[in-house]
């Protein structure tokens, strides 16, 4: 049986009183930034809160069957169902306390670019667009697309896509589709191959959260350059009617949004803004994560993305993540979105590595 320590469930017990009371106090939705924080942080803690209030019953009940069965021996049957729940609900909540990633529960912007491989290249980024929307349909999430440049043949030289879950959860967009940046490489026979040859090429994948306090970045605007052009390809009715569309390249690092997904040039750029944001705090933090890892051992997701992380394999059916030694052969299944297994393998990959820190 596992003790936990009293700071971290007491802590807990603590904030979640704390929040249930704040959330009752009708002030508290005079500011909805702070009213959101607020209801998602008590979301984010419900599982932990459940997990404790059900092993503090069982708890209870196994002291008083073990206090019984000394008197009537009968109640000694009920004895080793109410331990094996014990032990369950013990290691639930431990898991539940065990260090996390603090973005797990935030939305994602996630950007998918062609790269070695021309019109071969932007075929396969569209296909891994296509595998994500199937897996966020699946998943009951929100996506937007916010930008598509289509090659000559219908392929993607890029896309943007914004993630949101239907409502604030522990383990939300963050939490499954994190593992996802990288180079992601196909070995295939491209339409383009009249001699039947398998060709490998590649696609760029980057995910970065989009949490709500993204606004506390502070981009200074002659740092901007933004141009606006017509928009193009997926995008909704009317998106090719003006020159509605907008491009913010951040001069300092080079980082380039664009966005046309919205009706006007003005909500184009707000909405690119927001973008740029989570991107310049993703990169911060990765900035901050590298150097605390400097000298650490490499896990799971490290801060280098341009590392090849997995190859789709078209011939064998076969899917592969590097990192892990992840081998199945249900590509075909993987490409329509049933991502699962291969996310749940990460997911009990990146739990171990964070239980071992």
């Amino acid at each position: 049986m596992t003790t936990h320590g009293p700071s971290a469930i007491d802590d807990i017990l603590a904030e979640h009183a704390g929040l249930e009371q704040q959330l009752s106090d009708p002030s508290l939705h005079d500011d909805p930034a702070e009213a959101r924080r607020v209801g998602k942080r008590f979301a984010e803690l419900a599982p932990v809160m459940a997990a404790h209030t059900k092993l503090t019953a069982v708890r209870d009940d196994l002291t008083a069957a073990r206090e019984l069965a000394e008197v009537e021996p009968e109640f000694a049957e009920e004895i080793p169902a109410l331990e094996a729940s014990e032990a369950e609900l013990d290691a639930l909540l431990t898991d539940l306390l065990a260090p996390r990633d603090p973005h797990d529960s935030d939305d994602v912007v996630l950007e998918v670019k062609s790269g070695a491989g021309g019109e071969e290249s932007a075929l396969f980024a569209s296909d891994l667009v296509r595998m994500y929307l199937k897996f966020c349909e699946r998943q009951g999430w929100k996506t937007t697309v916010l930008g598509v440049t289509e090659s000559d043949l219908g392929g993607y030289k890029e896309a943007t896509l914004a993630i949101k879950a239907r409502e604030s959860v522990r383990d939300g967009v963050w939490s499954k589709l994190k593992f996802e940046g990288g180079v992601h490489r196909v070995q295939r026979v491209p339409v383009t191959e009249s001699q039947g040859r398998i060709h490998t090429s590649a696609a760029g994948v980057l995910v970065y959260p989009e949490p709500d306090e993204v606004e506390q970045i502070h981009i200074d605007e002659s740092d901007l350059r933004v141009d606006v052009y017509r928009s193009s390809g997926k995008g909704g009715q009317g998106v090719n009617t003006t020159d509605s569309a907008v491009r913010l390249t951040h001069l300092p690092t080079g980082i380039v949004v664009t966005c046309q997904n919205e009706r006007s040039q003005l909500q184009n750029k707000a909405r690119a803004m927001q973008v740029l944001a989570a991107r310049l705090q993703a990169a911060a933090e990765e900035e901050a994560a590298a150097e605390a890892a400097a000298g650490r051992a490499a896990q799971i997701r490290t801060v280098d993305r341009s590392e090849r992380i997995r190859t789709y394999n078209w011939p064998e059916n076969r899917i592969t993540d590097h990192r892990i030694g992840y081998k199945a052969n249900n590509l075909d299944a993987v490409l329509n979105g049933e991502m699962d297994a291969l996310i749940g393998a990460l997911v009990d990959a990146d739990k171990q590595a964070r239980l071992q820190q």
